[in-house]
């Protein structure tokens, strides 16, 4: 059942909203411990963030939340496991601990991190997830962002203290990959939640 443009609208201004919210928190962890360095002046006083940064996520986290439901509509599928929104609020608490674990715990060198981190990307999928389409579009997603991470650090919008992986970090991917499950099961939740209502509304129809 196709959603109705008001309902991708909503979906959309959901999915902005919590990108652009990720993408404050996070960036504050990430500062805290001057893992990511941006060129002076480009920080907002009240966001504490680089102007394009939150937008930006705002639009991936649209682009991610909307891909996985209409992913698995096309092939025919609807997942249901975890969609339930306490599984999704559990979702984000790992995905914020897998970021807080990036930029807090201290390891002897970026290798230790990057194999825990991809342990943990690994056990949230598994957690929350658990699907073949979910894990292939999940390692896309980090293959692009990582992508284009890389130019934008090669071009001088911003860069990493310590670069170990191509100008950048080499847990970087996982946290991409665990950015993307995480949304993707955000979008999944509100696809759940919106074809459910539809379908409640047409039997609601018939008994009239």
């Amino acid at each position: 059942m196709a959603a109705s443009s008001s309902t991708i609208v909503r979906r959309c201004v959901y999915l902005f909203s919590v990108g652009v919210a990720f993408a404050l928190v996070l960036n504050l962890l990430q500062r805290q411990r001057h893992v990511t360095i941006f060129p002076p002046g480009v920080f907002g006083d009240i966001l504490n963030s680089a102007w394009w940064v939150p937008p930006a996520c705002g639009l991936a986290a649209i682009g991610v939340g909307l891909l996985y439901p209409h992913v698995d509509s096309m092939l025919g599928r609807r997942h249901k496991f975890q969609t339930e929104w306490s599984s999704v609020m559990r979702c984000v608490a790992v995905f914020v601990g897998i970021n807080h674990a990036s930029a807090k715990i201290n390891f002897d060198n970026n290798i230790q991190l990057s194999l825990t981190l991809a342990a943990l990307s690994i056990g949230l999928w598994w957690l929350f997830d658990r699907s073949s389409v979910g894990l292939l579009l999940g390692v896309i997603i980090a293959a692009l962002a990582t992508f284009v991470t890389q130019i934008l650090v090669s071009q001088g919008v911003f860069w990493y203290s310590k670069p170990d992986f191509f100008y950048i970090k080499s847990w970087v991917p996982c946290i991409f990959f665990s950015g993307g499950v995480t949304m993707g099961t955000i979008g999944r939740a509100l696809a759940t939640g919106d074809a459910d209502a539809e379908y409640q509304g047409e039997i609601k129809e018939h008994m009239e």
